[in-house]
């Protein structure tokens, strides 16, 4: 499926979060694990589709977390820390003892725990990630080598949404989705705050390079990733690419949603993208994208999967989902084209 945005805006976009990486940015040069990942120059890759240049921004490294959800999920603990004590160090006296009173819960396809639950037990929070049946085993015990609890859960990632949301009810713990919904948007806005760093990283090299994208490929699954790095763009990048938000056929939530001009679950079976395998939007993603995107598409199973050995043989070790986007530039390629792609995360080991 494709579908060229009608609803497309020129200029910056309203976006419900902050979109400088100001705080984000303060916050991890302190952190010795912080270091701009790499844009990898693909040129063999350009060559054989036909592009001027192909640039792959490396995430498989992110602060040893092998994601750009480091970005994310650990900000937001560091700033609600921030937040509730009224320092500026979420690691003083003060904020600590706060956090020690803590327990910030959250469900997740995999990445997003590894991050809450990291972020947690550098700043002194206890952690729970509710993971459903679909997320492989490697992701839990992952998760559980930092000290975070897993709750397993039957069903799918929604499923495993609604199980975090009514724990933290229940039980007066804080709720750090990467999802938002109508009156859910103050935390996950803080996650998606963190990942313009990754964003910031890019304007950074292509300012000093002086050679900017014609074209950006942005994988989602609720879309916090492509919007946080489309309000971005819009605001800050000299030269303005055209945004392409790709999602998997069995998900297209995003397209749904843009289409029907209304937040639309996608119905459909389970992807083999799993960190992308998401049926129901975020409505701070969709509110920014369907101003910012210039279309929409949709991939297979198969050609995620394709795609994978294609950024294996530029260097780059990735996942079905961390490679989405090469997926739809090797189906379509731009002529002569500029191309930024994301590779989101590290390739599974078990």
């Amino acid at each position: 499926m494709k579908l060229d945005n009608p609803h497309r805006q020129s200029g910056p976009v309203d976006a419900g979060f902050r979109i400088t990486a100001d705080r984000p940015m303060a916050l991890l040069a302190a952190c010795p694990a912080y270091a701009a990942t790499p844009l990898v120059d693909a040129s063999a890759l350009a060559e054989r589709l036909g592009l001027a240049r192909l640039w792959i921004k490396d995430e498989t490294s992110r602060m040893r977390l092998g994601s750009f959800k480091a970005l994310g999920g650990a900000f937001a603990v560091a700033q609600i820390l921030i937040d509730r004590s009224g320092e500026t160090d979420p690691t003083s006296a003060k904020a600590q003892a706060v956090a020690g009173d803590l327990t910030i819960i959250t469900a997740s396809a995999g990445n997003h725990g590894l991050s809450v639950a990291a972020g947690a037990k550098v700043f002194g929070t206890q952690a729970k990630i509710v993971l459903s049946s679909t997320v492989p085993e490697s992701f839990a015990d992952r998760i559980r080598a930092t000290g975070a609890g897993v709750v397993r859960v039957d069903g799918t990632y929604e499923d495993s949404v609604a199980e975090a949301a009514r724990l933290a009810d229940v039980n007066g713990w804080i709720h750090l989705a990467d999802g938002s919904w109508e009156g859910y948007t103050e935390a996950p806005a803080l996650v998606m705050e963190g990942y313009t760093v990754l964003a910031e990283e890019c304007r950074q090299a292509f300012a000093a390079d002086g050679v900017w994208p014609t074209h950006v490929y942005l994988q989602a699954g609720v879309g916090g990733l492509a919007a946080g790095v489309a309000a971005h763009i819009r605001a800050f990048w000299d030269e303005q690419p055209q945004i392409i938000v790709v999602e998997p056929d069995a998900a297209p939530c995003l397209l749904t949603s843009v289409e029907a001009g209304k937040l639309t679950n996608a119905p459909g079976p389970d992807s083999n993208m799993g960190r992308l395998d998401c049926k129901d939007a975020s409505l701070l993603a969709y509110d920014v994208l369907r101003s910012a995107a210039d279309r929409f598409v949709t991939i297979s199973d198969a050609q995620a999967t394709a795609a994978t050995d294609s950024m294996a043989d530029a260097g780059v070790a990735s996942t079905p989902s961390g490679t989405a986007g090469l997926a739809a530039l090797i189906d379509e390629p731009p002529a002569e084209g500029r191309v930024l792609l994301i590779a989101s995360e590290i390739a599974e080991t078990g």
